[in-house]
């Protein structure tokens, strides 16, 4: 694949219909160590921080643009590249599972603005009719977003969709449409693939695998558990 009609990535990003899927081996090799049951609370954590340095390095590679430049070595001028748009970006933390997730881009992109979306489904209300969760949102801080910026929301976990398309609501309102809107998670289900395409057609939905389905309480299988209890030690 060298283009689609939603974006520029090129391998090892792959179009899924609705999505992309990021193959890097390195990607791969550490969400497997971060299904693993026996992956404890520090492994997790930092099997986290690294696949998001991971997914932030492929995003670079995929979807930023490079420039020529003049540089001066020690022995002569040269021409170099620079990655166009590094000052450019906004992350968005969902919170609190993305935390550690986050901090893996930030390697990516140290230069990033941050915002900060507190956002849960409410699991005692049941899901609703159409496969959701009612969420609720606590804090919103957000920078303000530009037509130049590339905005990567971050949630490891894309179940339903439900808390991703009311976040998407948040960093949307009141504010130009970005030049990349990237949805960025480690795992996925399609039901929320589908739902989060759907309410956000402008966003790119990028993750590192598609799971096979969701459970009757709305978690994902294989999945890997709680991404935020695995990583803070809570249940």
């Amino acid at each position: 694949m060298n283009y689609t009609a939603r974006g520029g990535y090129d391998m090892p990003i792959e179009d899924r219909d609705n999505a992309y899927l990021v193959t890097h081996a390195l990607a791969k090799d550490t969400l497997s160590r971060l299904r693993d049951v026996e992956t404890e609370q520090v492994s997790f954590r930092k099997g986290l921080v690294k696949l998001g340095r991971i997914c932030g390095y492929e995003i670079i590679d995929g979807r930023m643009e490079t420039e020529y430049v003049e540089i001066e070595t020690p022995l002569e001028e040269t021409m170099g590249e620079r990655v166009k748009g590094l000052d450019d970006v906004v992350i968005i933390n969902v919170l609190r599972a993305a935390t550690p997730f986050v901090e893996g881009l930030l390697k990516a992109f140290p230069r990033a603005r941050q915002g900060v979306i507190s956002a849960s489904r409410d699991e005692e209300a049941g899901r609703d009719e159409d496969g959701s969760f009612p969420i609720t949102v606590d804090y919103v801080k957000l920078p303000d977003i530009t037509e130049d910026d590339t905005v990567i929301v971050a949630d490891p976990m894309l179940a339903t969709g439900s808390t991703m398309c009311t976040v998407l609501e948040h960093v949307t309102e009141n504010a130009p449409e970005p030049e990349n809107l990237i949805v960025l998670s480690a795992v996925s289900a399609p039901e929320g693939l589908l739902r989060v395409d759907e309410t956000a057609p402008e966003a790119d939905l990028l993750t590192v695998s598609i799971d096979d389905r969701l459970d009757d309480d709305g978690f994902i299988v294989p999945g890997l558990g709680d991404a935020g209890d695995r990583a803070f030690r809570t249940t």
